[in-house]
């Protein structure tokens, strides 16, 4: 394969250009399974004005595919495996440099990959997810907030269940790049009690895409409103699940 952009010869499609320093893989698809993951290498999007190199290539949003497995280790061996595995997973993406990762699969070892790298990520369905990340290319982009989480919290209400698990628990959510604004509200006390600890959880979107968030830390319930980028119900769904996955990830849930 070519680069797209000066038509230097790469070693493996999609790879990020070390002549004219340009990447040539806007997303990558993962497919984890416990023992193989399947990285799908898409193309980014065409634009008006493409170099003639960029507009020779083929018309196929899917660059490449690339397998890696593993022989799955039990009892002390197998957080050392499990990291290996996601140390090559790892290593495949940053070669491609991409804007974006979208990942389906085995949870334990996307949480192994999100450790590994320092892309966003986001959840999609376990199957088909080529398919659905090709879907919501279609639609149109949706902002991207790089304010720092804590710039993120407002409101009249300063004051968090669960103190700084809570305020962690509402900087993972802030953290998300599609996220604008999390507002917390009143502390509600009269709930039902619980041992579980604090626990969180986003609620399903409002026409305008936005979403609540709960605090729960025994008897007591705090919702938060979550401002996202999210034009549509529809596009504030797919944030609520990537929420959702996210403080799953970090055990709120």
């Amino acid at each position: 394969m070519e680069c797209r952009h000066c038509a230097s010869p790469l070693e493996k499609p999609g790879d990020f250009c070390l002549v004219c320093r340009e990447s040539n893989t806007a997303a990558i698809v993962l497919e984890a399974g416990r023992e193989r993951a399947t990285i799908t290498m898409l193309a980014p999007e065409p634009e008006d004005g493409e170099a003639p190199a960029a507009a020779a290539r083929d018309d196929d949003p899917v660059l490449g595919r690339t397998t890696i497995t593993t022989t799955p280790e039990e009892g002390e061996n197998e957080p050392v495996e499990l990291r290996n595995f996601a140390g090559l997973i790892g290593d495949e993406i940053r070669r491609k440099r991409p804007e974006e990762v979208y990942a389906g699969g085995e949870r334990v070892v996307i949480q192994a990959v999100r450790d590994d790298v320092h892309h966003p990520f986001y959840r999609v369905a376990d199957e088909e997810p080529v398919e659905d990340v090709l879907e919501r290319r279609g639609n149109r982009a949706l902002e991207v907030v790089e304010t720092p989480p804590a710039e993120k919290i407002g409101g009249s209400h300063t004051t968090l269940i669960g103190g700084r698990t809570g305020m962690r628990a509402i900087h993972t959510v802030a953290d998300h790049p599609h996220v604008k604004k999390v507002i917390p509200g009143p502390i509600d006390a009269g709930g039902k009690g619980s041992q579980s600890g604090l626990r969180a959880k986003v609620t399903r979107a409002d026409d305008g895409g936005n979403v609540r968030m709960l605090l729960r830390d025994g008897s007591s319930v705090q919702e938060n409103r979550v401002v996202t980028t999210a034009y549509d119900r529809e596009m504030g769904e797919r944030i609520r699940e990537d929420l959702n996955d996210v403080l799953s990830n970090a055990e709120f849930q």
